[in-house]
């Protein structure tokens, strides 16, 4: 089977000659670091400039035998918010980062403990302002690796999530406790939101759309033990936004449609799949309930999966010979149909770089024994 078939089938819930591999073929299965992605290069015996490079040695890729390729962006306008000022940068919303061990992390929330009028009157980024020409960049790289390769092309998705851009923007328990005492305010900010979305969207999937085998969404509803709100809330206040940003994307290309939540999101996963999502992404070890055997079983037959092999603990940590027992047992859990082999999330500079190659030897060698 070619990469393509094999992700279309897989996704699709037939059974197909191996699991589909990804690395680097989301925005949640990158390898961070440049050290990381140059040792892992050295790793496998490839010396000189790499070849490709978007995002990973093309090279790495092909020897691993991976499936997938990344195109796309989050094209955020320019606004009046975006400055640096001392330490502190800020972005197309306002949100303020410092740079800490190798991240930005927010230390800035512009909307909290604002009134409703406040938060109708600050500016929001606008879909009219986008870069049209990095736009069609990325549309063109599309339909090159559609027309010219056989591989799976996966869109990075071009906007937040309400959930989390709520939480980043009013301060996680600021918007937690809008949530449950101000509705009118949270509704008004999520139809604001979507408002954006929804004309990024016609932007952006007019020029990638036809060129794409899936695209992805990211908004983190869960923590290790549970989700952040309960089902109901989620119903009432999620997803009504998140199903008609699905509806909207659906209408500008038939690729699948994968979203990434972190943690714990068993009890949602009912509304997920009524919102529209096809693959959900990741499977996250160690996360309550959210066992590979538990979602097999249980929503095999409506989902895909997309990742399983845990960077928490694992990768950073144990031997290669246990990451390549880890992945004999994913394998064999999901077996042949609905399941995308990959790290959990994003390698980071503590992952060794043979424990990313073990990944795809153990998976090779699960399939040829």
């Amino acid at each position: 089977m070619t990469p393509r078939e094999r992700f279309f089938e897989t996704v699709s819930h037939r059974q197909v000659d191996r699991a589909v591999f990804d690395l680097c073929g989301c925005p949640q299965t990158q390898i961070d670091y440049q050290e990381t992605r140059d040792a892992l290069g050295a790793c496998l015996g490839f010396t000189g400039a790499p070849r490709g490079g978007f995002p990973l040695d093309e090279r790495i890729l092909e020897y691993l035998d991976i499936d997938t390729r990344i195109v796309g962006g989050m094209p955020t306008p320019k606004t009046v918010h975006d400055r640096t000022e001392g330490d502190i940068r800020y972005d197309s919303y306002g949100i303020g980062y410092r740079f800490i061990n190798g991240h930005y992390e927010i230390c800035h929330n512009p909307l909290k403990d604002c009134t409703i009028d406040e938060m109708m009157a600050y500016p929001l980024p606008e879909a009219a302002d986008l870069d049209r020409a990095l736009i069609g960049e990325w549309a063109r790289r599309a339909r090159f690796l559609h027309e010219t390769t056989d591989y799976a092309i996966i869109a990075e998705h071009p906007v937040l999530g309400v959930f989390e851009i709520g939480c980043w923007l009013f301060g996680f328990d600021d918007y937690l406790y809008r949530l449950a005492a101000e509705p009118e305010l949270v509704h008004a900010f999520s139809r604001r939101i979507l408002d954006y979305q929804k004309g990024v969207i016609d932007i952006y999937y007019n020029e990638l759309g036809p060129w794409i085998d899936c695209t992805t969404s990211g908004d983190d509803f869960g923590m290790q033990t549970g989700t952040f709100i309960s089902v109901d809330m989620f119903n009432e206040f999620i997803a009504p936004y998140f199903s008609e940003r699905i509806t909207c994307t659906k209408k500008y290309t038939s690729a699948f449609y994968q979203h990434h939540t972190c943690g714990s999101v068993y009890s949602l996963i009912p509304s997920l799949v009524k919102c529209g999502v096809d693959i959900i992404n990741p499977i996250q070890p160690g996360t309550f309930m959210m066992e590979p055997e538990r979602l097999k079983k249980d929503y095999g037959s409506v989902l895909a999966f997309w990742g399983g092999i845990d960077t928490q603990k694992l990768l950073p940590c144990g031997s290669q010979e246990e990451v390549e027992a880890e992945v004999k047992r994913i394998l064999s859990t999901m077996g042949n149909e609905g399941y995308i082999l990959s790290p959990a999330h994003c390698i980071q500079q503590d992952v060794p770089a043979e424990n990313i190659a073990a990944i795809f030897r153990g998976a090779k060698k699960y399939y040829s024994a």
